[in-house]
């Protein structure tokens, strides 16, 4: 499995969502630009997201993003589907299965194990873990002295 641009970034834009604000909403061209992101390539993903109930938007002049839940609460397995669709392995057909014990193996040894890990993995981890990661790692870096 690769994490494609599109789900890297919106995983970034949505650590940048959450740790921006816990009530006001954020204009998309301020997280694009704290991101280095195309603004137009974000309303892509944005909109992928909002669809999924992830972030909802609020119009107007001063209009932005906000969660639409609380960032404890979102999975990085919900922002990869909302992005990506399935983030499993395909399963090996039925008929491969039937008549290959071959298949069998590879079905349950390894693309079974691999699903299961991804899926303790992505379920468990959520957009407020990594936003604390990542503002532990900014401040660290900020605080960092160099002579």
């Amino acid at each position: 499995m690769k994490l494609s641009k599109k789900t890297r970034y919106g995983i970034r834009a949505l650590m940048d969502l959450a740790a921006s604000t816990k009530t006001e909403q954020v204009a998309l061209n301020s997280i694009a630009q704290r991101n280095a992101i195309s603004v137009q390539f974000l309303e892509q993903v944005f909109s992928a997201l909002k669809r999924a109930r992830l972030v909802r938007s609020v119009k107007g002049p001063q209009g932005g993003y906000l969660l639409e839940k609380n960032a404890a609460d979102i999975t990085v397995a919900e922002i990869v589907e909302a992005l990506e669709g399935s983030y499993f392995f395909e399963n090996e057909t039925e008929e491969h299965i039937e008549a290959s014990g071959s298949s069998r193996v590879i079905q349950e040894l390894i693309v079974d194990r691999v699903n299961e890990s991804l899926r303790e993995i992505l379920e468990n981890v959520t957009l407020k873990d990594l936003t604390e990661h990542f503002l532990e790692y900014r401040d660290y870096s900020q605080n960092m002295y160099y002579i």
